[in-house]
């Protein structure tokens, strides 16, 4: 299960994710950063650093950003 970066960490860019992840699977955008699904080892160290609880499993993901899941495949690949 990858983890998923969701609407609260546009505009914030904390990036604490990226300085804990041991594989480098976070990428930055303009508008946010972005957990690369086939990169990401569920290690789950991400998570906790998100100073505005913007990444969640990709079960956990709450409804409303459910999109997220797929616009964070499609983004982080562009990226990396």
């Amino acid at each position: 299960m990858p983890y998923v970066v969701t609407e609260p960490c546009i505009g914030v860019k904390d990036k604490s994710c990226m300085t804990v992840c041991p594989v480098n699977c976070i990428y930055e955008a303009e508008d946010q950063v972005y957990i690369n699904p086939d990169e990401c080892i569920d290690c789950g160290l991400c998570e906790p650093e998100c100073p505005v609880t913007a990444i969640f499993v990709d079960t956990d993901v709450p409804a409303k950003w459910k999109d997220y899941i797929e616009k964070n495949r499609i983004e982080a690949e562009k990226l990396a």
